[in-house]
C-alpha cells in the first residue's frame, strides 16, 4: 500500500530541533576564455548535463512536514522503516581512486563539494587512452591532488565481468547491464570516441567536455581540471552558506567523517537527518559526537526542553 501526498502539512506537537525547510583527433567543444580555459569555468555552466534531482523529503510520523512534491511510503504505518543508519554512511570504506557508479560519484560530489571528472575510455582498444593514463591519470602527483579536489568516474567500454561468485548466466546478465549503463552515459554526454573527458560541477552541470588526447598535453588537461575544481569550490562555499541559514550543519562521526545535513525530527533521543540531495539517515543521540551532543543540548535549552 502506497501513500501519496502533494500537500504542505503543518508540524504537529512533536519536539523538533532545527529550522524548517524552505519551499522553495583533438577537439575542445567550448571556446576557451581566457586563453586555454573554457568560458564555462568563469562561472557559467553549460546546460548539456543532467542536474542531480533532489530526493523526496519527509520526516517520521511525528513530524508531518511535506515539501510540495510526491512522496511514496511502502509502509504507511512505519514510513521510516527503510531509512539507513547514519553510522553506516560514516563507516563506509574508502573506495578506489576511480568510481564506477555514477550514482555514488554524484552523491560524493554533493556531500564534499567537489567536481566530477568523467573519463570515457576503452582500455582494451584505445592507445590514446593508454597514453593519457600514462602521462596524467596514473601519475602519483595527479593521484594525490585528485584525491583531495575532485571525484573521478571512469566509464570503460571494455566490459569484463570476472566475479567468481557469479554463475555463467549471472555474468552474462551483469555484462548486458554494464553495457547498457555505458551506452546510456555515452548518449547523455554525446560521447562519440575515446578518450572523452567531461567535467561536471557538484550539481551535475557540464563545465567542459574534451574529445581526444594528444601526447604531451597533460599539463593543459590538468590545468582545465584544476580550474574547474576552483570554480566548484567557490560555488560550493556559497551554496553551503545559503543552506546553513536553513538549518543544515556538519554532523561528525567517531572516525572524523562529516555529513552536511539538517535535523528534521527529534523524538525520544532518536534523530532523522536529511542531506541536501534528499538522502535521509537515522541515528540516536547516544551515538553522536561530543560536538553534536553539545549542539543538541543547546537547542534543547533554547526551547526549554529537559
Amino acid at each position: 500500500m502506497a501513500l501519496h501526498s502533494k500537500s504542505f502539512v503543518a508540524l504537529t506537537t512533536c519536539v523538533v530541533l532545527g529550522a524548517c525547510a524552505d519551499k522553495g583527433g583533438f577537439k575542445i567543444e567550448q571556446a576557451p576564455a581566457p586563453p586555454g580555459l573554457p568560458a564555462s569555468l568563469t562561472g557559467t555552466a553549460s546546460a548539456d548535463g543532467t542536474p542531480i534531482q533532489a530526493g523526496s523529503n519527509v520526516g517520521p510520523r511525528q513530524l508531518q512536514f511535506t515539501p510540495e512534491e510526491d512522496l511514496e511510503f511502502t509502509d504507511p504505518d512505519n514510513p521510516d522503516a527503510g531509512i539507513p543508519e547514519l553510522e553506516t554512511l560514516m563507516a563506509a570504506p574508502n573506495r578506489g581512486p576511480w568510481e564506477e557508479s555514477e550514482t555514488i560519484a554524484r552523491q560524493t560530489a554533493i556531500r564534499e563539494g567537489r567536481p566530477i571528472l568523467i573519463w570515457f575510455t576503452d582500455t582494451a582498444r584505445s592507445p590514446t587512452c593508454k597514453t593519457l593514463a600514462a602521462e596524467l591519470f596514473s601519475t602519483n602527483e595527479f593521484g594525490k591532488w585528485a584525491e583531495r579536489h575532485i571525484v573521478r568516474l571512469r566509464v570503460n567500454a571494455d566490459i569484463v565481468v570476472s566475479d567468481p561468485n557469479l554463475t555463467l548466466d549471472q555474468k552474462i546478465t551483469r555484462q548486458v547491464e554494464l553495457k547498457n549503463y555505458v551506452q546510456r552515459l555515452k548518449k547523455r554526454y554525446k560521447v562519440s570516441g575515446h578518450p572523452t573527458l567531461v567535467m561536471l560541477n557538484q550539481k551535475g552541470e557540464v563545465l567542459w567536455k574534451e574529445i581526444g588526447y594528444r601526447k604531451g598535453r597533460s599539463d593543459f588537461i590538468w590545468g582545465l581540471i584544476k580550474q574547474a575544481a576552483v570554480v566548484t569550490a567557490n560555488q560550493h562555499e556559497a551554496w553551503r552558506k545559503s543552506l546553513e541559514s536553513k538549518g543544515y550543519r556538519d554532523w561528525e562521526g567517531a572516525n572524523g567523517r562529516k555529513v552536511f545535513a539538517k535535523l528534521v525530527s527529534y523524538s525520544n533521543e532518536n534523530l532523522i537527518l536529511i542531506e541536501p540531495g534528499g538522502d535521509r539517515y537515522k541515528t540516536n543521540e547516544s551515538r553522536l559526537s561530543r560536538k553534536d551532543k553539545k549542539w543538541i543540548a543547546e537547542q534543547k535549552a533554547l526551547r526549554g526542553i529537559e
